[in-house]
C-alpha cells in the first residue's frame, strides 16, 4: 500500500479547491475517478475497507474476509438501492447532496456500535439480508431462480408477481445468467418487499403491477394479479374477499386524482401505499393487515421513527440469533466463524 506525504496531501488539498467547498462535495471529488462526473458502486469499495479496518464494531469480521467482502456489497447496494433510481448505476452529486448518505457516514463514523447505524452500515441489517439470500439459495451457486423466490417469507408472494420479477420488470438483473436472479438483485428485491412505504419500493412494485408499461394502475392490471391471492383464499378455506370490493378499498386508501386509475404519484401522496402491493400480491402481510395485528400496531407505536424496514430487520435478527443458539447448544459449543463462508450460521 502506498504512503501518501503530508505535503502531497496538501498540494492536493489546496490545488484542487477542497477548502472552499461543502462537505458533500469534498466527499464527491474525493471519491469519484479522475475525469469522472458520477460516482459507481466501485469507488465505494475503498471507504467500506478502510470501515471494516478500522470501525471498532466490525473487528470481529476481521478473521472472515468472505463476510467483510459480503457486507461491503451489501452496503453499497443498499446506497445504490436508496440514492440511485434511475438504472443507470451512475450516482450524482445532485443525488449524493440530496440523500441521507453524508449524514449516515458521519453517524458510522461517531458511533462504535455499527448496529446503531440504521441507514446503510448497521452488521444486523446485513446479516439479516445476507442469511435469507443463504437460506433461499439451496445449491449454494450465488444465484437463485423462480422456484427458491416463490419460498420467501413461508411462500407469501404470489407465482404471478415472481414471474414479474423474473421478466425484470422493475428492475433489470444485474447477472446475465437467464432466468437466475443474483445477489445485488436480490438486496433490491428484499428492500423492496419489506418496506413499501418507500419511494424505491412503489416505484419497484408499481414496475410490476403495471403490466403495459404506460404509467397507471388500471383496474384490470390489479384484478390480474388479486385473482391468484383470490384463489389462495379459496384453497386456505379463508373467507374470500371480492375484487370489486377490494378495489373500492384501494380507491379509498389512495384517493387518486382521477377514479378508477393509479398513478405513482398517488402512491407516493399516501401512507397507506404499501398495503396496496401487499392486497394484491402478499397473502400474509394482506392477512395481517386485515386483522390489524396489534403486535406490529404496538411497535410502530413504541417508535414511530424507525421505517418498516428497521422494525423487520430487528424482528428478523432476533429470530436467527435465537435459531443460533439452539443450534450451537445443539452442537456443542461450536464457533460460529470456524468454518468460512460455507454457511453463515
Amino acid at each position: 500500500m502506498g504512503i501518501v506525504t503530508r505535503d502531497a496531501f496538501i498540494t492536493y488539498w489546496v490545488d484542487g479547491n477542497m477548502l472552499t467547498m461543502d462537505v458533500a462535495t469534498q466527499i464527491f471529488e474525493i471519491l469519484k475517478r479522475p475525469g469522472h462526473k458520477h460516482l459507481t458502486q466501485v469507488d465505494f469499495r475503498p471507504i467500506l475497507r478502510e470501515l471494516l479496518a478500522t470501525h471498532p464494531g466490525l473487528k470481529f469480521l476481521q478473521n472472515t474476509p468472505e463476510f467483510q467482502d459480503r457486507y461491503a456489497e451489501t452496503v453499497i447496494y443498499r446506497i445504490f438501492y436508496h440514492m440511485k433510481r434511475s438504472g443507470n448505476g451512475r450516482l450524482t452529486l445532485r443525488e449524493l447532496k440530496r440523500g441521507e448518505l453524508i449524514s449516515a457516514m458521519q453517524q458510522a463514523d461517531e458511533e462504535d456500535d455499527i448496529n446503531k447505524v440504521l441507514r446503510y452500515f448497521s452488521y444486523e441489517h446485513f446479516y439479516v439480508i445476507y442469511c435469507k439470500f443463504w437460506e433461499l439459495d439451496t445449491d449454494h451457486d450465488f444465484f437463485i431462480d423462480r422456484e427458491n423466490l416463490i419460498r420467501y417469507g413461508n411462500h407469501a408472494l404470489t407465482y404471478r408477481i415472481v414471474d414479474r420479477i423474473f421478466s425484470q420488470a422493475p428492475q433489470k438483473f444485474a447477472g446475465d445468467v437467464e432466468g437466475k436472479m443474483g445477489y445485488e438483485d436480490f438486496v433490491y428485491f428484499m428492500l423492496s418487499e419489506e418496506d413499501k412505504s418507500s419511494e424505491p419500493s412503489l416505484e419497484y412494485w408499481f414496475k410490476c403491477i403495471d403490466l403495459d408499461g404506460n404509467g397507471v394502475l388500471t383496474p384490470n392490471e390489479m384484478q390480474f394479479f388479486y385473482e391468484e391471492q383470490l384463489r389462495r383464499m379459496e384453497c386456505l378455506a379463508l373467507e374470500p374477499v371480492l375484487f370489486e370490493d377490494i378495489l373500492c378499498q384501494i380507491i379509498d386508501m389512495i384517493a387518486p386524482e382521477r377514479e378508477n386509475c393509479i398513478t405513482l404519484q398517488d402512491l407516493k401522496g399516501s401512507k397507506l401505499s404499501g398495503n396496496v402491493f401487499n392486497i394484491l400480491f402478499n397473502l400474509n402481510k394482506f392477512m395481517a393487515f386485515e386483522t390489524r395485528d396489534p403486535f406490529l400496531i404496538r411497535q410502530e407505536r413504541e417508535d414511530p421513527t424507525l421505517t418498516e424496514w428497521d422494525r423487520f430487520a430487528h424482528r428478523e435478527y432476533i429470530r436467527l440469533s435465537m435459531e443460533e443458539d439452539v443450534e450451537d447448544a445443539s452442537n456443542g459449543s461450536a464457533d460460529v466463524w470456524d468454518e468460512s463462508l460455507e454457511a453463515p450460521f
